[in-house]
């Protein structure tokens, strides 16, 4: 079964079940420098492996850039 989630704006089908820490990975980013929220709320790097992506959730997935 997949779900219908929202990442960075963009429309997204993830299979139900779905971690914070898989969603990283299909994306193709390491976790170095990376943040994520659910719904508005920062996901701490510690929790990746166990929380998952609810059905209709907002998702942010954010690089830092390192510039001057």
């Amino acid at each position: 079964m997949t779900i219908e989630v929202t990442v960075n704006g963009d429309a997204r089908e993830l299979a139900e079940g779905t971690t914070v820490e898989q969603l990283v990975e299909q994306l193709g980013g390491g976790d170095r420098g990376v943040a994520v929220a659910v719904d508005a709320t920062v996901v701490p790097r510690g929790a990746w492996e166990t929380t998952t992506i609810p059905d209709g959730a907002q998702v942010e997935v954010l690089v830092a850039v390192q510039g001057g």
